[in-house]
């Protein structure tokens, strides 16, 4: 058995897309990044990637490579779950953290645990995905960025 732990942030700017686990949430703002920069998916890829011992996502999908730009991190998510595989090693579960103040998401958890288990090609059960506030404190509280927690269990 292997624990992973990953994390990500960005920076919210009017005009993006608001995509999260590959989900479109409706929304005036989303995440800058090179990809679609879907935070939880790349903390979810990082803590596959880490529980493996195969580095981050930046070794394997780096934000200067142009091959990534504008990328649907639900494919960077499954190359990533590949290698994992390939190195033996198969998911039993995954629990994800978004923080972020608004909007609320709530009525997309379900939409974003079929997302993602469709990348993996497991069971939704296997899938947890949370969201919560800071109260608006911090960066997150404050509207200007979002981060996101995963952590993952391989056997």
């Amino acid at each position: 058995m292997r624990i992973g732990h990953g994390y990500d942030a960005h920076r919210l700017a009017a005009g993006r897309d608001m995509i999260l686990c590959g989900v479109k949430i409706p929304s005036d703002f989303g995440p800058e990044g090179h990809s679609d920069a879907d935070a939880p998916l790349h903390a979810l890829t990082d803590a596959l990637l880490g529980a493996a011992a195969l580095g981050d996502i930046g070794r394997h999908f780096p934000d200067g490579d142009e091959k990534w730009r504008g990328a649907d991190s639900r494919e960077i998510l499954a190359e990533a779950y590949g290698k994992v595989r390939a190195a033996g090693y198969e998911l039993v579960n995954a629990d994800i953290t978004i923080i972020l103040q608004t909007p609320r998401l709530a009525e997309y958890i379900e939409p974003m645990r079929q997302s993602i288990a469709a990348a993996l090609g497991c069971d939704a059960g296997q899938i947890s995905v949370k969201a919560t506030t800071e109260e608006r404190m911090g960066f997150t509280g404050s509207g200007e960025g979002i981060a996101a927690h995963a952590v993952v269990l391989l056997r």
